[in-house]
């Protein structure tokens, strides 16, 4: 594919996957075979503070709000590690907002492929890339605080947030949806409904899953109020089938057709990974 920036929309997956839909997932192949250049690239995943998952899933507003701030900050960080300034760098980048989690809860978080470098370009000759180191503990440390710290100013500035010395709040000016119970139920992993609603799931805490051939390196997520952010899976350019592997990946819906079945009592057995 030519190394031109292009925009595109892509049509988000269906809820419920269905059967062999996993096997040739149109969006993964778009985004690995159209889409994304034959560059290094890294995937960066940011987690949010239950607070700003409900946030984001109730006003797109604010998801669109923090998103930006999410590339702006990764965006200077690759500049810099290149040794150039925003007047002659250019970054490229493709996210996918997941809105769930490993059980099925809501979790808006934000699967985030950047190239691995940034292009150079003076105006008259064809943009050259430079590929930026990978970062570091230290790094991602830095990158999740300032991550934070600029979206609580940006929330706080449009009144979505209200802060003191210590603490951030949600600010109560909106009117509550008809959804907002269940929202908060869910995020929080607590029966919504029926004579156990508000009681606490009970959850096995396991090791994150790790796809065969996307395995990262062992520095791990960096975290701070709440935020996480990692970035330890990287794809070289001749690595393609692996690229396509995470866009498998990060565009999945929540649920698969062959992890459903009926029990004898009528109830839906779901088995998750």
């Amino acid at each position: 594919m030519s190394d031109a920036a292009r925009a595109r929309t892509i049509r988000a997956p269906p809820f419920l996957d269905p059967p062999g839909y996993a096997r040739h997932r149109p969006e993964a192949t778009l985004l690995a075979d159209e889409v994304l250049p034959e560059r290094p690239l890294r995937q960066w995943v940011l987690s949010l503070p239950h607070a700003l998952r409900f946030l984001l899933a109730t006003d797109p507003d604010a998801l669109t709000l923090v998103l930006g701030v999410v590339y702006r900050t990764i965006s200077r960080h690759l500049i810099n590690k290149a040794n150039l300034a925003r007047a002659t760098g250019a970054i490229g980048a493709v996210t996918l907002v997941q809105r769930f989690g490993s059980v099925l809860d809501l979790n808006v978080h934000f699967h985030m492929l950047f190239l691995d470098g940034v292009y150079v370009s003076d105006g008259a000759s064809p943009p050259m890339f430079r590929q930026a180191a990978g970062p570091g503990a230290h790094d991602l440390q830095g990158l999740v605080e300032q991550i934070a710290a600029q979206i609580g100013r940006v929330l706080e500035r449009r009144g979505l947030i209200g802060r003191d010395i210590e603490n951030a709040w949600l600010a109560a000016d909106a009117e509550p949806g008809p959804l907002d119970d269940l929202i908060g139920h869910s995020i929080t992993f607590r029966i919504a409904v029926g004579p156990g609603a508000g009681q606490k799931l009970f959850t096995l805490q396991t090791v994150p899953p790790r796809l065969p051939g996307l395995e990262g390196d062992t520095n791990g997520a960096a975290r701070a109020g709440g935020f996480s952010l990692h970035a330890g899976v990287d794809i070289a350019p001749n690595q393609r089938e692996k690229l396509e592997r995470l866009c498998r990946y990060v565009s999945r819906p929540p649920l698969a057709s062959e992890r459903l079945a009926l029990t004898a009592s009528g109830l839906v057995d779901g088995k998750l990974e």
